[in-house]
């Protein structure tokens, strides 16, 4: 049996979505797993450790993700498959400026652990398209990806057009790449 530990607070949708997310996983799959639910707020230790970040999951004693699942995703890690991106499971810190921007062995580690596509270009910016197969589809994809964007505080270019969306990511306050844009590009990727 699986132990899962989802610490989420009262009226957080993300927490709820998070938890729905699981169920559906646990029906849908037959997944073996025992839920516990912990409200953060019940206890000082823990609502200071999470603050505002959750609902943060974990999976046997280990953190597997941080306010978005998918029941998909959740099924795959359970089942021990592909694991989400750390990355992913990370906020985006606004940049208040005065900090280089990557370069270098940092910057190419960075792009290891992100993957799936992204492309650095000119150490500047992050860029990857996604194909689909329709307007309504890609506009879909805008979306959320806006609305990712907008909770993180933290937004990028995006070209839409039919059957295709362009994603443009860099720090304009340091005019080039900061972690916060391959968390942002991780999280993206998930949407």
């Amino acid at each position: 049996m699986t132990e899962v530990t989802l610490y989420t607070r009262k009226d957080c949708q993300l927490c709820d979505d998070a938890k729905a997310s699981i169920r559906a996983a646990t029906s849908l799959h037959r997944l073996p797993i025992t839920l516990h639910e912990v409200d953060v707020d019940t206890d000082a230790d823990l609502r200071a450790r999470y603050s505002s970040d959750v609902p943060v999951i974990l999976v046997d004693g280990v953190e597997a993700f941080r306010h978005r699942v998918t029941p998909e995703v959740f099924t795959a890690y359970v089942r021990g498959g592909v694991r989400p991106s750390s990355l992913a499971s990370e906020k985006c810190v606004p940049c208040r400026g005065g900090i280089p921007p990557l370069a270098g062995e940092e910057l190419a580690a960075l792009a290891r652990q992100l993957g799936n596509g992204w492309r650095i270009v000119d150490e500047h910016h992050l860029e990857k398209e996604f194909a689909f197969r329709d307007f309504a589809e890609a506009l879909a994809f805008t979306n959320r990806v806006g609305a990712l964007a907008e909770e993180a505080g933290h937004h990028p270019d995006i070209y839409l057009a039919w059957g295709k969306v362009r994603v443009t990511i860099w720090t304009h306050k340091i005019d080039g790449l900061s972690r916060s844009d391959f968390v942002l590009a991780a999280k993206i990727d998930q949407s």
